[in-house]
């Protein structure tokens, strides 16, 4: 029989960490004491290490959420949890790969104004197939920074800004927030784009990397949960 500290010592938790996760259905349910105190077991260690290799690839609600279907029973609901996770990475795999190839032809070349002349809100807004709120939101937001037309005032979108647009379009089809987009242009700009973009690149892919080794190491440490549940189930 294990103690909460004992369980919390591998991991360097605290006790009352390991009663809270046993109250939020992480952990299986325990025995008690004659005197009230839980007692975990070896079963218990396991689901522990399980949830918490779970939460780096999955994240802390969605590991909870795992863990509480486990110990119900419940583990066609589980693996589906976990699909999922898997699904959405290879969906930002493969959007990091179109990115890479949209941004790597961008970052040799300068989009040319339609016509030989730059191009307005509707013009480029056209082009992008989004709406001219869209890039009135990117301008806000710090992503565009469209010249005036000193005669008329209104916006108009040069070779840099044409660019700043399609990079803008391609992030947040990859699900960029907007003050990340605007951070990346900000470095594009100071950078001159090529070595911006490899860097933005290398790290998107090593995120991949991460996460695709988290969400491995998360299903070996459930599925030794899993062994140890069939081998102390009566």
């Amino acid at each position: 029989m294990l103690r909460p500290i004992d369980l919390a010592r591998e991991h360097g938790l605290s006790a009352q960490a390991i009663r809270n996760y046993g109250d939020a259905g992480v952990l299986p349910p325990t025995e008690r004491s004659e005197t009230g105190y839980r007692r975990y077991t070896s079963l218990h260690a396991q689901a522990l290490r399980a949830f918490l290799a779970l939460r780096r690839g999955h994240g802390h609600q969605q590991a909870v959420e795992i863990m509480r279907a486990t110990n119900r029973g419940d583990i066609e609901s589980a693996y589906r949890l976990i699909d999922a996770a898997h699904a959405a990475l290879l969906a930002e795999r493969e959007t990091r790969t179109e990115v890479a190839a949209a941004l790597g032809a961008l970052s040799t070349t300068t989009p040319s104004p339609v016509h030989g002349r730059p191009l307005t809100v509707g013009e480029l807004a056209r082009r992008l197939g989004v709406h001219p709120a869209t890039l009135r939101t990117w301008e806000a937001e710090g992503i565009l920074r469209p010249a005036r037309d000193r005669a008329t005032g209104y916006r108009e979108y040069g070779p840099e800004g044409v660019r700043d647009a399609e990079i803008a379009r391609q992030l947040r089809r990859g699900g960029y927030r907007l003050h990340q987009v605007a951070r990346f242009l900000e470095s594009v700009r100071e950078a001159g784009g090529a070595d911006a973009l490899t860097t933005f690149l290398d790290s998107w892919q090593d995120r991949l990397t991460t996460r695709s080794r988290d969400l491995l190491a998360g299903a070996a440490q459930l599925d030794a949960y899993l062994t140890l549940v069939d081998r102390t189930s009566p």
